[in-house]
């Protein structure tokens, strides 16, 4: 709920800035660059912390503490570094004239981190509720605050601050200053877990996590990298003026907005499945409930692209016609997030037997790829080269993945049965994005309606046999 609450920024944002000026690329460019950070300044100690809250030889007030203080200092110790040299910084990274936004987001970030670690104090505690208040409050406010910023003020000519200059200019700086607000009104929210700071510092403990976190900021660091990477280089290698790139990384980074409705589907699926996994592992069909969650996994996620492609004519409202242009890169990007997620099933083997390094190897070699697709196309090619090279890089890892995990932890994946969904599910695609390009709107979204009824058809035939079904089944059996 609160991925989807946020996502309604994308419409807000883009409505108000226009492709051809670049400030959506500077938010794209900006928040990749916080992406990576985050997994920086935590290094893994999420994980670890929940790891080590649950050793029954810990004393769990010692472990708080210590971890909150880690955390606590390098977020410190960083943004004061940050601050002093921040001019320098600002123009390594393209922003030479507004030093304000490397300051402003970075001191966000460090306050994000540390309140990690409080929020999963609370998800260690079973406060839920307080958990997802403060996570959807804080995103309801950060809309609410760029609705007044975009649309109310402007609307009754009220200008505090001289915010909008003397000609009623969107300041990009805004949006991380609104950010920042959120976030520190968030920390202090959570004044009561704060308080365990006052618990104390274990040297000993500190040792053992770090040995233990620094393998999972590997595997976080590359992960991450595969996701935000290319948004980090575009600038540096789009072949034209810092002006254009900015305003074609900012068509990028609006369209793939689109394709995210993928990642949220394949999060979810993360959460569920990863307790599941691990639930079976002394089950003796496990490995055939793998081989099915992988299939149904590939159907479901392929029926959600078909859904997006279908109307895509109706979604592209999302963001601003400016960027429209960039839409072409959707099925591209949702097609890498699906293999990722195939990537995601596979990473158990390694999970399972004791061989957690190979995931790093795999995301390590993803990157690879990644970079070298980017600098060598982005020039040429522009935001396709970005797009591509994701779906290159997951597609590598996964098969990997695949060939190597065959051979330590061989699992019979109906291979077979999941390229005929793709094989059907590309027809389909192809079908509909001449539809789509070749109707007028009612007529695509008509055709491409009946296009999905056949996929679905295709699945409740081969996998979901209506009579199998409770309740309904026993009308189809007759």
């Amino acid at each position: 709920m609160a991925r989807f609450v946020n996502y309604l920024l994308v419409p807000i944002q883009t409505a108000k800035f226009a492709a051809s000026g670049g400030e959506y690329g500077v938010i794209t460019n900006v928040y990749a660059y916080v992406a990576i950070l985050i997994v920086l300044l935590t290094f893994g100690m999420e994980t670890t912390f929940f790891r080590f809250m649950n050793k029954e030889d810990e004393n769990r007030k010692l472990i708080y503490s210590t971890t909150l203080r880690m955390v606590g200092t390098v977020a410190l110790v960083s943004t004061v570094l940050v601050l002093m040299f921040c001019k320098p910084i600002a123009s390594m990274v393209g922003y030479a004239d507004h030093p304000e936004y490397v300051g402003v987001m970075y001191a966000t970030v460090a306050i994000d981190a540390f309140s990690c670690i409080l929020f999963d104090y609370l998800r260690c505690e079973h406060k839920p509720l307080k958990f997802a208040f403060l996570k959807i409050a804080t995103i309801v406010v950060n809309i609410l605050l760029n609705v007044v910023y975009f649309f109310v003020l402007p609307a009754l000519h009220i200008n505090p601050f001289g915010m909008y200059g003397d000609n009623w200019h969107f300041d990009v700086a805004w949006v991380f200053y609104i950010n920042i607000f959120c976030s520190t009104a968030c920390l202090l929210f959570l004044h009561k877990e704060l308080r365990g700071i006052t618990g104390g510092f274990d040297w000993k403990s500190c040792r053992n996590m770090l040995t233990y976190a620094w393998p999972i900021l590997v595997m976080g660091l590359a992960g991450q990298l595969n996701q935000c990477a290319s948004q980090i280089l575009f600038p540096y290698f789009y072949d034209g003026t810092p002006a254009e790139a900015r305003a074609q990384l900012g068509i990028y980074g609006a369209c793939i907005k689109i394709a995210m409705i993928m990642m949220m589907i394949t999060q979810a699926f993360r959460f569920a499945y990863e307790p599941f996994v691990f639930s079976k592992t002394r089950d003796a069909d496990n490995k055939e409930t793998y081989a099915q969650t992988m299939k149904y996994y590939v159907v479901f996620t392929l029926l959600a692209f078909l859904v997006v492609m279908a109307y895509i004519n109706l979604l592209r409202y999302i963001i601003g016609p400016s960027y429209w242009e960039g839409l072409r890169v959707v099925p591209i990007v949702m097609a890498a997030e699906i293999m990722f997620g195939v990537f995601f099933n596979l990473s158990f083997w390694y999970k399972l037997t004791d061989r957690t390094i190979w995931g790093a190897y795999f995301s390590g070699i993803g990157v690879v790829v990644l970079f070298a697709i980017d600098i060598i196309f982005i020039p040429r090619f522009s935001y396709m080269a970005c797009a591509w090279a994701g779906f290159v890089a997951y597609g590598v890892s996964m098969i990997l993945s695949y060939l190597i995990g065959q051979r330590y932890y061989p699992v019979r994946y109906p291979v077979r049965q999941i390229m005929a969904y793709v094989l059907l599910a590309v027809v389909l695609f192809v079908a509909m994005h001449f539809s789509s390009k070749w109707l007028p709107v009612w007529g695509a979204v008509l055709l491409n309606t009946l296009l999905l009824l056949v996929f679905a058809a295709y699945i409740v035939k081969r996998d979901m046999p209506l009579a199998s079904l409770p309740v309904v089944g026993k009308y189809f059996k007759r």
